[in-house]
């Protein structure tokens, strides 16, 4: 291996600023939702600067990405990175995106210093993580992971009732390739912490040991919509006030279950949403999280047995549905134990942590050996406008990367 082997930050963090401008918002941050024009635009320079760095593209048919570098011997399975380009509505400029360019700033390099690895290495864009428009999260990394099927990602819908498989035609990216059932020697996806851990511990790396357990709901009350003023508080069918209550149970349950549970309800729909109505119908998601399997359930248990008095009490009708559930997640021995030696061989201070968020990662791990690798994010904060990270942080994290890679891939030496 050529001795000092480094990535040019000053490089990534030029490439992700240019990504950046793509759906820039007003307050710094990205907006780049799946497969709107945004993502298209985005995933179109990603393809370029890959194309230019050598590599062969191949786009299955949920549109993830995959830039390929050659190895010595191509029959050999691959090592793969990346995560996705797609963001919150005002999300900020790393949250993915620095997973998808460290990946090509790796591509980069070994071009850079004309290193041949034994495996072939690819990066990945995986369509769809945030689930922001389209519920759930993480859909087409979970179809290539075999955890759901091609029909159910074409057909996971947004807001409007435009579905993946539409829009997917509509921006060019419903590829050819069959999605899953390739054979990886390892994955690896590079990410801000998106947590406060690793800054509070002046941590440059954080080797990822597990990630959360993850159960999200939709709830539908049905009331009756009836006049705000002659209607006798004792008589009304009030959709909200149910719903409120709900709200307040699921903050509780994430207290009740602490040290690590996180409990959040992030949208709620009031219809028909006049001043001087009373709700007829409330929507609301709920977000648990915990990474205990048995933990999850008990919350899963306490937030059903209440919403079901809470209808019962205020004579609502209650749609109540699970639409996902992603188990809590063990990282490969062999994967983690390359970050931390990547991470000691840069001369980076490390620590394990287990990540509070999910991850395409999560999903690769049930068919590939797979590790992932944090770097710190101001104040812990992410989804946010004002997220940020430093350049130098950025870099350490690709160089921690480049080392787990080249471990996993191997080196042709030269003779």
């Amino acid at each position: 291996m050529k001795k000092n082997m480094h990535v040019t930050g000053d490089r990534l963090w030029e490439s992700l600023m240019e990504m950046a401008k793509i759906g820039a918002t007003a307050k710094g941050g990205s907006c780049r939702l799946a497969l709107t024009d945004e993502d298209k635009e985005g995933r179109d320079l990603f393809v370029s600067w890959c194309r230019d760095a050598g590599c062969d593209i191949k786009i299955d048919k949920m549109g993830n990405i995959f830039a390929v570098r050659a190895g010595e011997d191509n029959s050999l399975p691959s090592v793969m990175t990346g995560s996705h380009l797609d963001t919150q509505p005002t999300g900020g400029k790393y949250d993915g995106v620095f997973g998808v360019l460290a990946g090509l700033e790796v591509l980069r390099t070994l071009k850079d210093y004309d290193v041949k690895t034994k495996h072939p290495v690819e990066v990945a864009v995986w369509t769809n993580e945030e689930g922001s428009r389209f519920a759930p999260a993480m859909v087409s990394s979970g179809v290539f992971a075999g955890v759901f099927d091609l029909e159910y990602g074409h057909s996971r819908a947004d807001l409007n009732g435009v579905t993946m498989g539409q829009e997917l035609k509509r921006i060019g990216y419903d590829g050819n390739e069959e999605v899953g059932g390739r054979d990886l020697k390892a994955f690896f996806e590079a990410h801000i912490e998106q947590g406060p851990i690793l800054e509070f511990e002046e941590k440059t790396i954080g080797v990822v040991t597990d990630a959360n357990g993850q159960r999200w709901y939709e709830i539908t009350l049905t009331g009756q919509e009836a006049h705000a003023g002659p209607t006798p508080m004792a008589r009304r069918k009030d959709a909200l006030v149910g719903a409120s209550r709900i709200v307040q149970e699921v903050n509780r349950i994430g207290f009740d279950n602490e040290p690590n549970a996180c409990a959040t309800v992030g949208l709620l729909e009031c219809r028909p949403n006049s001043r001087n109505t009373i709700p007829g119908e409330v929507f609301l998601t709920v977000d648990f999280r915990h990474p205990s399997d048995e933990s999850l359930s008990r919350m899963d248990g306490q937030l059903r047995e209440f919403a079901e008095k809470v209808a019962k009490e205020q004579g609502l009708e209650m749609k109540f549905e699970q639409i996902w559930y992603s188990h809590p997640v063990k990282f490969n021995d062999n994967c983690v134990a390359a970050v931390r030696k990547g991470a000691e061989v840069a001369g980076y201070p490390h620590m394990d942590i287990v990540s509070g968020a999910g991850h395409d990662a999560c999903y690769i791990n049930r068919v590939a050996p797979t590790g992932m690798i944090f770097v710190p994010c101001e104040n812990g904060i992410s989804h946010n406008e004002e997220e940020a990270a430093t350049p130098e942080d950025l870099a350490a994290g690709c160089n921690v990367l480049l080392h787990a890679i080249l471990d996993q891939a191997g080196v042709v030496e030269e003779s």
